[in-house]
């Protein structure tokens, strides 16, 4: 994206919007893959605690976000409520900086959700994640709603 002046990080409240929103779709996800793996527990249910398919669930989670933020900038979730994430340069991040993102946003999310709290704190409203991935969650008014 380019414009005369530096893009502005969104606000806190759009970002949460397009979060839930994007936690309805990746549920349609995760529940999709689990019915993949059903065939390998012979159609038992998967206990609590199951590394392999904990990490399994999480790598789903992880090419939903990362594929989605390389390949078209936004999310489902963030292209209902108009934000694109952009890297330094203003273009969509490339695989090394989609991934830096999803593994901070783990911790950034999980501890309370301290990581989103440090946009109110941050001089650009940036997240902890926005931050240290050097990735930017802008307001695009310009994108169209699906």
């Amino acid at each position: 994206m380019t414009t005369d002046h530096a893009p502005v990080s969104c606000g806190l409240m759009r970002r949460i919007a397009a979060m839930l929103y994007d936690a309805v779709l990746l549920y349609a996800v995760l529940f999709a893959a689990t019915v993949l793996v059903l065939p390998f527990s012979h159609g038992r249910a998967i206990h609590t605690g199951n590394i392999p398919y904990t990490l399994y669930l999480l790598s789903c989670c992880y090419v939903y976000f990362a594929w989605q933020w390389t390949r078209f900038g936004q999310t489902l979730g963030m292209r209902a409520w108009r934000l694109r994430i952009i890297d330094a340069r203003g273009r969509v991040p490339a695989w090394g900086a989609a991934t830096l993102r999803f593994l901070l946003s783990l911790p950034s999310l999980f501890c309370f959700g301290l990581g989103l709290l440090w946009s109110l704190f941050d001089p650009q409203r940036l997240t902890f994640h926005d931050r240290y991935s050097r990735t930017c969650l802008i307001y695009d008014g310009r994108t169209a709603p699906a």
